[in-house]
Protein backbone atom coordinates (compact mmCIF):
# COMPACT_ATOMS: atom_id res chain seq x y z
CA UNK A 1 0.00 0.00 0.00
CA UNK A 2 1.21 3.50 -0.78
CA UNK A 3 0.21 7.00 0.22
CA UNK A 4 -1.11 8.94 -2.77
CA UNK A 5 -0.94 12.71 -3.20
CA UNK A 6 -4.18 14.09 -4.59
CA UNK A 7 -3.56 17.84 -4.60
CA UNK A 8 -1.50 20.57 -2.96
CA UNK A 9 -2.76 19.92 0.57
CA UNK A 10 -4.26 16.41 0.31
CA UNK A 11 -2.90 12.87 0.51
CA UNK A 12 -4.83 9.63 1.05
CA UNK A 13 -4.29 5.96 1.82
CA UNK A 14 -6.41 4.05 -0.73
CA UNK A 15 -9.32 1.80 0.12
CA UNK A 16 -9.03 -1.98 0.23
CA UNK A 17 -11.90 -4.30 -0.65
CA UNK A 18 -10.76 -7.48 1.11
CA UNK A 19 -10.93 -6.00 4.61
CA UNK A 20 -13.48 -3.32 3.65
CA UNK A 21 -11.04 -0.57 4.52
CA UNK A 22 -12.08 2.90 3.32
CA UNK A 23 -9.89 5.67 1.96
CA UNK A 24 -8.19 7.54 4.80
CA UNK A 25 -7.68 11.20 3.94
CA UNK A 26 -5.01 13.58 5.16
CA UNK A 27 -4.97 17.37 4.82
CA UNK A 28 -1.91 19.46 5.71
CA UNK A 29 -1.79 23.19 6.27
CA UNK A 30 1.14 25.33 7.37
CA UNK A 31 0.09 25.19 11.03
CA UNK A 32 -1.62 21.84 11.54
CA UNK A 33 -3.03 18.78 9.80
CA UNK A 34 -6.14 16.62 10.02
CA UNK A 35 -7.28 13.19 8.89
CA UNK A 36 -10.62 12.14 7.46
CA UNK A 37 -11.86 8.95 9.13
CA UNK A 38 -10.07 6.87 11.74
CA UNK A 39 -9.97 3.48 10.07
CA UNK A 40 -11.17 -0.06 10.68
CA UNK A 41 -8.73 -1.17 13.39
CA UNK A 42 -5.55 -0.16 15.18
CA UNK A 43 -3.56 -2.08 12.56
CA UNK A 44 -5.21 -0.01 9.82
CA UNK A 45 -4.44 3.35 11.38
CA UNK A 46 -0.87 2.29 12.21
CA UNK A 47 -0.26 1.44 8.57
CA UNK A 48 -1.61 4.87 7.62
CA UNK A 49 0.67 6.61 10.09
CA UNK A 50 3.67 4.62 8.86
CA UNK A 51 3.01 5.92 5.34
CA UNK A 52 2.69 9.49 6.59
CA UNK A 53 5.97 9.27 8.50
CA UNK A 54 7.67 7.72 5.46
CA UNK A 55 6.68 10.84 3.50
CA UNK A 56 7.89 13.12 6.26
CA UNK A 57 4.37 14.32 7.08
CA UNK A 58 3.37 15.09 10.68
CA UNK A 59 0.69 12.92 12.21
CA UNK A 60 -2.76 14.54 12.28
CA UNK A 61 -3.73 16.47 15.37
CA UNK A 62 -7.44 16.06 14.54
CA UNK A 63 -9.39 13.23 12.92
CA UNK A 64 -12.84 14.00 11.50
CA UNK A 65 -15.39 11.19 11.16
CA UNK A 66 -17.71 10.98 8.14
CA UNK A 67 -20.15 8.59 9.88
CA UNK A 68 -20.25 5.95 12.60
CA UNK A 69 -19.66 2.68 10.70
CA UNK A 70 -16.91 0.48 12.14
CA UNK A 71 -14.59 0.57 9.12
CA UNK A 72 -14.38 4.36 9.51
CA UNK A 73 -14.26 4.62 13.31
CA UNK A 74 -13.14 1.58 15.29
CA UNK A 75 -9.49 2.72 15.36
CA UNK A 76 -10.41 5.93 17.18
CA UNK A 77 -8.77 4.71 20.38
CA UNK A 78 -5.42 4.59 18.56
CA UNK A 79 -5.42 7.89 16.65
CA UNK A 80 -2.95 10.68 17.23
CA UNK A 81 -4.56 13.79 18.67
CA UNK A 82 -8.30 14.37 19.00
CA UNK A 83 -11.35 12.99 17.18
CA UNK A 84 -14.31 15.05 15.94
CA UNK A 85 -17.81 13.70 15.24
CA UNK A 86 -21.28 15.09 14.87
CA UNK A 87 -23.73 14.48 17.70
CA UNK A 88 -25.61 11.69 15.92
CA UNK A 89 -22.42 9.86 14.98
CA UNK A 90 -21.24 10.03 18.57
CA UNK A 91 -24.57 8.66 19.76
CA UNK A 92 -24.18 5.64 17.51
CA UNK A 93 -20.66 5.07 18.80
CA UNK A 94 -21.89 5.17 22.39
CA UNK A 95 -24.52 2.56 21.49
CA UNK A 96 -21.87 0.37 19.87
CA UNK A 97 -19.62 0.71 22.91
CA UNK A 98 -22.44 -0.25 25.28
CA UNK A 99 -23.45 -3.23 23.13
CA UNK A 100 -19.84 -4.42 22.92
CA UNK A 101 -19.36 -4.12 26.68
CA UNK A 102 -22.62 -6.00 27.32
CA UNK A 103 -22.53 -8.70 24.64
CA UNK A 104 -18.85 -8.97 23.77
CA UNK A 105 -17.32 -8.61 20.29
CA UNK A 106 -18.66 -11.78 18.64
CA UNK A 107 -21.88 -10.21 17.35
CA UNK A 108 -19.83 -7.61 15.50
CA UNK A 109 -17.11 -9.98 14.32
CA UNK A 110 -19.70 -12.34 12.83
CA UNK A 111 -21.30 -9.69 10.62
CA UNK A 112 -18.97 -10.01 7.62
CA UNK A 113 -15.90 -11.92 6.41
CA UNK A 114 -14.13 -8.59 5.91
CA UNK A 115 -14.44 -7.81 9.62
CA UNK A 116 -13.11 -11.21 10.62
CA UNK A 117 -10.15 -10.70 8.28
CA UNK A 118 -9.45 -7.26 9.77
CA UNK A 119 -9.50 -8.67 13.30
CA UNK A 120 -7.99 -12.10 12.69
CA UNK A 121 -5.35 -13.34 15.08
CA UNK A 122 -7.28 -12.22 18.14
CA UNK A 123 -6.94 -8.48 17.57
CA UNK A 124 -8.92 -6.58 20.18
CA UNK A 125 -11.99 -4.60 19.14
CA UNK A 126 -12.21 -1.29 21.03
CA UNK A 127 -14.99 1.27 20.60
CA UNK A 128 -14.72 4.78 22.02
CA UNK A 129 -16.72 8.01 21.56
CA UNK A 130 -15.34 11.16 19.96
CA UNK A 131 -13.33 13.72 21.91
CA UNK A 132 -15.19 16.66 20.34
CA UNK A 133 -18.87 16.63 19.37
CA UNK A 134 -20.48 19.24 17.13
CA UNK A 135 -23.79 20.09 15.52
CA UNK A 136 -24.32 21.93 12.24
CA UNK A 137 -21.21 23.10 10.38
CA UNK A 138 -17.64 23.96 11.35
CA UNK A 139 -14.74 25.73 9.66
CA UNK A 140 -11.18 24.74 10.54
CA UNK A 141 -8.14 26.82 9.58
CA UNK A 142 -5.08 24.60 9.10
CA UNK A 143 -2.91 27.52 8.00
CA UNK A 144 -3.29 28.47 4.36
CA UNK A 145 -5.83 25.69 4.00
CA UNK A 146 -9.47 25.88 5.07
CA UNK A 147 -11.56 22.80 5.85
CA UNK A 148 -15.34 22.93 6.19
CA UNK A 149 -17.05 20.16 8.15
CA UNK A 150 -20.71 19.91 7.18
CA UNK A 151 -23.50 17.76 8.58
CA UNK A 152 -25.91 16.54 5.91
CA UNK A 153 -28.86 14.29 5.28
CA UNK A 154 -27.93 11.37 3.04
CA UNK A 155 -29.29 7.98 1.93
CA UNK A 156 -26.58 5.83 3.58
CA UNK A 157 -26.99 6.72 7.28
CA UNK A 158 -28.67 9.33 9.46
CA UNK A 159 -25.35 10.83 10.60
CA UNK A 160 -23.35 11.79 7.50
CA UNK A 161 -20.65 14.46 7.58
CA UNK A 162 -19.00 15.99 4.51
CA UNK A 163 -15.45 17.37 4.68
CA UNK A 164 -14.58 20.05 2.12
CA UNK A 165 -11.03 21.24 1.53
CA UNK A 166 -11.72 24.68 0.08
CA UNK A 167 -8.44 25.63 -1.58
CA UNK A 168 -8.19 22.21 -3.25
CA UNK A 169 -11.89 22.13 -4.21
CA UNK A 170 -12.08 18.55 -2.93
CA UNK A 171 -14.98 17.02 -1.03
CA UNK A 172 -14.69 13.90 1.13
CA UNK A 173 -18.15 12.30 1.25
CA UNK A 174 -17.45 9.08 3.14
CA UNK A 175 -20.18 6.58 2.24
CA UNK A 176 -22.93 9.22 2.13
CA UNK A 177 -23.73 8.55 -1.54
CA UNK A 178 -24.31 4.81 -0.99
CA UNK A 179 -27.60 3.06 -0.35
CA UNK A 180 -28.99 2.73 3.16
CA UNK A 181 -27.32 0.27 5.51
CA UNK A 182 -28.33 -2.51 6.01
CA UNK A 183 -31.42 -2.52 3.73
CA UNK A 184 -29.56 -1.70 0.51
CA UNK A 185 -32.31 0.74 -0.50
CA UNK A 186 -31.41 4.20 -1.76
CA UNK A 187 -34.04 6.79 -0.85
CA UNK A 188 -34.55 9.02 -3.89
CA UNK A 189 -35.50 12.07 -1.86
CA UNK A 190 -32.42 11.83 0.35
CA UNK A 191 -30.24 11.22 -2.71
CA UNK A 192 -31.65 14.33 -4.38
CA UNK A 193 -31.16 16.36 -1.21
CA UNK A 194 -27.54 15.25 -0.93
CA UNK A 195 -26.97 16.00 -4.62
CA UNK A 196 -28.19 19.56 -4.08
CA UNK A 197 -25.90 19.88 -1.08
CA UNK A 198 -22.91 18.75 -3.14
CA UNK A 199 -23.82 21.10 -5.99
CA UNK A 200 -24.05 24.01 -3.55
CA UNK A 201 -20.52 23.26 -2.33
CA UNK A 202 -19.34 23.02 -5.97
CA UNK A 203 -16.29 20.76 -5.58
CA UNK A 204 -14.20 19.69 -8.56
CA UNK A 205 -13.23 16.36 -7.02
CA UNK A 206 -15.07 13.98 -4.69
CA UNK A 207 -13.48 11.27 -2.55
CA UNK A 208 -15.93 8.52 -1.66
CA UNK A 209 -15.21 6.04 1.09
CA UNK A 210 -14.59 2.97 -1.04
CA UNK A 211 -13.71 4.28 -4.47
CA UNK A 212 -10.94 6.23 -6.14
CA UNK A 213 -11.24 10.04 -6.27
CA UNK A 214 -13.36 11.17 -9.21
CA UNK A 215 -14.80 14.31 -10.74
CA UNK A 216 -17.78 15.62 -8.80
CA UNK A 217 -20.08 14.99 -11.78
CA UNK A 218 -19.24 11.29 -11.58
CA UNK A 219 -20.17 11.17 -7.91
CA UNK A 220 -23.44 12.98 -8.60
CA UNK A 221 -24.26 10.59 -11.41
CA UNK A 222 -23.62 7.57 -9.20
CA UNK A 223 -25.64 9.10 -6.39
CA UNK A 224 -28.70 9.75 -8.54
CA UNK A 225 -28.71 6.48 -10.53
Amino acid sequence: MELKKLSEHIWYMPFEEERDRPNLGYVKGSKRSLAIDAGHSEAHIREFYDLLEKEGLPLPTLTVLTHWHWDHTFAMHAVNGLTLANKTTNGHLLECMKKSETNGPDEFLNLYDSIRKEYEGGKEMIVVPADIVFEGDMTIDLGGCTVKVLMTRAPHTDDSTLVYVCEDQTLFVGDATCSEFPSGIKDKNLASELAEKIRSIAPKTCVEGHWEPVAADDTLSDLLN
